[in-house]
């Protein structure tokens, strides 16, 4: 037995991040390891093993564990994430850090999506999806959420009407969630992509972004993978720095689905989701602070205003009672900025054979403008974004999803009830088919993408998918090396 967990997740050079790990091995060996375009070992160490006992209510108020060791950062590292391989003979478990830049700062930042891992942790306790409303940090992750062997093998949206692949994935031991959440999912992918290929960037945590003026000396903010939970904090400083003349980049999908907030100095995420009224701040001055939907009228800040695109408006696409579509984008408009070098034509498929289009996807309010389709506004969506592509995806009513947890109601049920009034037949039906899309806008003085899909990474490699990505991350003044 073996795992553990680093605190803090999110460090500079100089500093020292601990290493809180459980075993019954009276030795086991520590590496950290960079990883980018290759794995580049940085650290090894043999530590004294114990056995922690986890205690009762360990996803709210963390394992409270002694520190095994420390990790001393070198200022010499590269700012990056940082896989911690704990080993004791043939047991293995895996924890993190990210170190962030020093003095000396690249033109972009990539963000990882740990609030979001949070929230699907039910590593000694329930996760948000299983009737839990608080999630510590200082806790281990599930198995499969920083590594596993092969993504693609085991990616949500691959999964159809089979349950074989989710069955071999717990037959080895890894959490149902690791498919819905983790490095291992998409930012490794993008940042393998993109290192290999001369990009440099710097790195940071989700609560990095609660800092105000965090973004400040960055070009771009990069948004990869399963982005779904986010502080009003996190909000704040990526719409205030694009306003301000930064660019946006996400290539995520789901993104913003979900307010949440940070406590416990930061090691604790909060998020009572469809339980808004038990918040405790709701009903208060302090409201539009619940951890509920950003759409919901109580919050009253549709994601769409920083991203142009919504979950509500989108849905589920290449996933069990979801549209299959063709797994790509059709292209409205071929001229756009995004798609040079490409001669593409207005119809054609963007992505199709790596099914980028997909798991969870993120649409807006449209019209038809000239037979081209253009927002409305009427949910947030800037009437001047650009729709570049459409695909087909859908909302999954209670009855219609694949048995995710005893207490899941289904985002359908959901939206219609707070967006539309009443979970009634009608307004289900006025919410259930969406589409994901792909789109860019202007704002203040400066510059939105969003891919609409969290699957995007799976499509690097792709001739199109390349293109396109590199496109934004040049125009966004994204560094690449001579």
């Amino acid at each position: 037995m073996i795992a553990g967990y680093c605190w803090p997740n999110s460090s500079a050079g100089g500093e020292v991040v601990s290493l809180f790990a459980s075993t019954d091995a009276e030795v086991f060996s520590v590496e950290v390891i960079r990883q980018g375009a290759a794995d580049e070992r940085v650290f090894r160490a043999d530590f004294p093993g114990t056995v922690q006992e986890r205690p009762v209510g360990a996803e709210r108020t963390g394992c409270g564990w002694s520190p095994s060791g420390e990790i001393p950062v070198d200022p010499d590292w590269r700012s990056g994430f940082y896989l911690v391989r704990m080993s004791a003979g043939d047991r293995v478990a895996e924890a993190f850090f990210v170190v962030r830049a020093g003095d000396i700062r690249e033109s972009a930042l990539l963000v990882v999506s740990t609030s979001t891992w949070a929230a699907y942790n039910d590593w000694g306790g329930p996760s948000f999806y299983t009737g839990g409303h608080h999630s510590s940090q200082l806790r281990p992750l599930p198995k499969g959420f920083l590594a596993k062997p092969d993504p693609a093998r085991h990616r949500t949206a691959r999964f159809r009407d089979s349950l074989a692949d989710m069955q071999e994935m717990f037959d080895g031991g890894y959490s149902r969630w690791s498919m819905a959440a983790g490095w291992a999912n998409w930012e490794l992918l993008f940042v393998r992509w993109a290192e290999t290929r001369g990009l440099r960037f710097d790195y940071a945590v989700s609560q990095d972004l609660e800092r105000e003026g965090f973004l400040d000396d960055y070009r771009a903010y990069i948004s990869v993978g399963h982005d779904e939970y986010w502080s009003a904090g996190m909000r704040d400083t990526v719409e205030s720095f694009v306003r301000g003349g930064g660019n946006a980049a996400f290539f995520s999908g789901n993104t913003a689905f979900w307010q949440v907030r940070f406590e416990e100095a930061g090691t604790q995420v909060v998020g009572y989701k469809l339980a808004l009224e038990e918040d405790p701040v709701f009903g208060t001055d302090r409201e539009s602070e619940t951890s509920t939907m950003w759409s919901d009228p109580v919050v009253g800040r549709p994601e769409n205003l920083m991203t142009g695109v919504s979950f509500t408006r989108g849905g589920y696409a290449h996933m069990p009672g979801s549209p299959r579509g063709t797994g790509g984008y059709s292209i409205w408009r071929p001229e756009h900025w995004a798609f040079e070098g490409l001669a593409l034509h207005a119809g054609d498929i963007v992505g199709a054979e790596p099914v980028v289009v997909g798991y969870e996807c993120d649409g807006c309010e449209m019209t038809l403008s000239e037979g081209r389709p253009v927002p409305t506004g009427t949910d947030g969506t800037p009437t001047t974004m650009e729709i570049l592509g459409t695909a087909p995806a859908h909302l999954w009513e209670t009855n219609e999803a694949p048995q995710i947890s005893d207490i899941y109601v289904g985002e359908l049920n959901w939206v219609a009830e707070r967006l539309g009034g009443a979970d009634t037949p009608q307004v289900r039906a006025s919410f259930a088919y969406g589409a994901a899309v792909m789109g860019s806008f202007d704002s203040g003085e400066g510059q939105v993408f969003t891919t609409g899909c969290t699957d995007w990474a799976y499509g690097l490699g792709d001739e199109a998918v390349d293109t396109i990505t590199m496109n934004i991350l040049h125009r966004f003044g994204v560094a690449s090396e001579a």
